[in-house]
């Protein structure tokens, strides 16, 4: 009898092992989905409505050969314009200009890069398409049938149907449509950061959510934005990332002292950097500032933490992100018209004793200081630096 008794335990027992196994399955997929922030090529920025899936081909192929791939970037997503009409039973269907979504999902998948895709919660998408409301779990399916890796999720017309106390509700419909799939979907809301959605973007499964509205290529627009995320790091972690808005490098309206302004402030914020120049056609200048594999490093670093603010003076700024083992960036920014000298003080940063300089854009050593270090800054430049202390 006792032999019984403890072949029902064993039993039992497994089957508890078993079901906690299924249980932490999710959790340990959320963790792992986004774990940094993600890296790839959004199609807005540079086509807009003029989308097709020939270009999204040729920047999947340029991403997957001009060094993008091997830098981190895996992300080919095609934002508004790509949706077509609902058939009978209410799937969507692509328009002309994509006669095939599954084949162009197995075709970036095949360069070893993911597919992201499109969608608004409101009846149409901000260019007037057709949006997911009330097919929320049909176009979770879709997606997941097309081999989506990503979706982008636009407020637009959904302010035209629901109320704004029922947007975590809406957006965390989506969320439950795209797990129920199985399929592993980084999920990213477009909201413009409306209702401070730092504070509640996690509870609804986002693996990123907007803080501000759209970027425009311009330095003004693209300080007003980056700047402007002061206070926002506690919101971010792991799995789940502030978003300032897609990268403007390489589109044209910046210099390259502007552009790489854009590029150390948002890998300073441990912001994704999804592109949004034509990676076909960019130049060797373009390809150097999006794939500098130290600057890269900034934002990929596996600690997870968002950069701030530590010191402000008229239009010279200094910001810091601690990085995983005990090194320290810090990015000395210069908004203002004439080069000037930017000082990072080292007591400001936690610093102490002799702390050795190295310059992350020039990829090189600059020496031990102790104290202080200042560099000269250039016009809407910026000097980014990793630090660290003997002690």
């Amino acid at each position: 009898m006792r032999d019984k008794v403890d072949l029902w335990r064993g039993a039992i027992s497994l089957v508890i092992l078993g079901l906690a196994l299924l249980c932490s399955v999710p959790a340990a997929r959320a963790q792992e989905l986004a774990a940094t922030p993600p890296m790839g090529w959004n199609s807005w920025n540079h086509y807009g409505c003029k989308v097709t899936d020939a270009i999204v081909r040729a920047q999947a192929r340029a991403m997957a050969t001009n060094g993008m791939k091997a830098a981190g970037y895996e992300y080919v997503n095609i934002d508004d314009c790509w949706q077509g009409k609902r058939d009978a039973k209410g799937f969507i269907h692509p328009n002309d200009r994509f006669p095939n979504m599954k084949a162009l999902g197995d075709y970036i998948h095949s360069l070893g890069l993911k597919f992201g895709i499109y969608s608004s919660p409101g009846p149409k998408t901000c260019a007037g398409y057709a949006g997911s409301y009330q097919h929320e779990k049909q176009d979770a399916e879709t997606y997941a049938s097309w081999g989506v890796d990503y979706l982008k999720y636009d407020w637009c017309s959904a302010r035209q149907v629901y109320k704004p106390s029922e947007m975590p509700a809406v957006y965390k419909k989506m969320h439950e449509a795209l797990v129920a799939t199985g399929r592993p979907i980084v999920y990213s809301l477009c909201q413009y950061g409306m209702d401070r959605v730092w504070q509640w973007g996690p509870s609804v499964g986002a693996n990123l959510w907007r803080t501000t509205d759209d970027i425009q290529d311009n330095y003004t627009r693209m300080a007003f934005i980056g700047f402007g995320q002061e206070g926002l790091a506690k919101f971010a972690s792991p799995g789940h990332w502030n978003d300032p808005d897609m990268l403007e490098v390489g589109n044209g309206h910046m210099n390259a002292d502007e552009y790489r302004t854009h590029m150390s402030l948002w890998c300073i914020l441990a912001a994704p950097l999804i592109s949004g120049n034509d990676l076909s056609t960019m130049s060797p200048e373009t390809l150097a500032v999006l794939t500098n594999p130290e600057v890269v490093a900034v934002d990929q670093d596996p600690a997870g933490t968002e950069g701030y603010r530590v010191s402000e003076e008229g239009p010279l700024q200094v910001w810091v992100k601690p990085l995983a083992g005990g090194s320290t960036a810090v990015g000395l920014f210069n908004a203002g018209e004439s080069t000037m000298p930017v000082t990072v003080h080292f007591k400001d940063i936690g610093l102490n004793g002799t702390v050795s300089v190295r310059d992350l854009w020039e990829r090189k050593d600059l020496g031990n200081f102790k104290g202080s270090y200042t560099a000269q800054v250039p016009r809407h430049g910026v000097v980014l630096i990793r630090a660290n202390s003997d002690n």
